[in-house]
């Protein structure tokens, strides 16, 4: 089952400094329907203009996942952590015992362009961590890129997260195909962040969303040069260490 929510369908806040989509509940806007998507708890699109950004504000327990599509991000905290994020770069934060830091555009004359997601953290109480890494436009290209991951021994390659969470980014040139195996009826979470793809031949445009259940392959046609993120979640997670399921629909 494939449920697309269209980009005019997602709650969209103007703050005059900030454009912000918010694909689940979040601040003001509250949908008992969209809370979460298995333990991915926030999705959002935000336009910051120059020269502003959120000041400083606490998270705890949940695993913060950035991605920079157009400009610079400027990231500080009370750990001590202080970092520039450019386009194509992710960062991961777990927020565990709790983070306070702040998120600006560097830029005093480029807006910023980025996305946020909140991934459930599978323990209560981790020892807060930040790790970032930059992902070239040709390691992503007509590919399945593994960006973030939950930590194995041995891994390399791809930035470590709390819960059984796996992220790939793509740029796909026109015309090209990928398809992906979910395995153990596991979800996904695909947005188009630039361009037009068919899904299992069902339309996706700039800034649409699909939330993905009891698929086995997701086939991937770029209709025109595309980006698109995609999340590969379980349908049975942990949350704190307590064990949840998503509910049939």
């Amino acid at each position: 089952m494939i449920r697309i929510t269209k980009e005019r369908e997602q709650y969209k806040g103007e703050h005059g400094w900030l454009t912000t989509y918010h694909h689940f509940s979040f601040a003001e806007y509250f949908d008992p329907k969209r809370v979460n998507f298995g333990p991915l708890r926030v999705f959002n699109d935000d336009l910051i203009r120059p020269g502003t950004g959120f000041d400083l504000h606490q998270h705890q327990d949940m695993e913060i996942v950035t991605y920079v599509i157009d400009g610079t991000l400027e990231h500080k905290d009370n750990l001590g952590n202080r970092g520039i994020i450019e386009a194509g770069e992710i960062q991961r934060m777990s927020a565990g015992t709790g983070v306070f830091h702040s998120e600006f555009n560097h830029s005093k004359e480029k807006p910023l362009r980025l996305l946020q997601m909140w991934i459930f953290s599978d323990t209560r109480g981790r020892k807060p961590s930040w790790e970032q890494r930059r992902y070239t436009k040709e390691e992503r290209k007509n590919r399945f890129l593994n960006v973030i991951g939950p930590k194995m021994p041995g891994q390399r390659g791809s930035i470590s997260i709390g819960q059984d969470a796996l992220f790939y980014v793509s740029n796909l040139d026109h015309g090209t195909e990928l398809s992906y195996n979910l395995r153990d009826s596991r979800l996904a979470y695909l947005f188009v962040i630039k361009g037009e793809i068919a899904l299992n031949e069902k339309a996706l445009y700039s800034r649409d969303a699909a939330q993905v259940e009891c698929e086995e392959t997701l086939r991937i046609k770029a209709r025109e040069e595309t980006e698109i993120i995609l999340i590969d979640l379980p349908a049975r997670y942990m949350k704190n260490s307590v064990l949840l399921e998503v509910p049939n629909r």
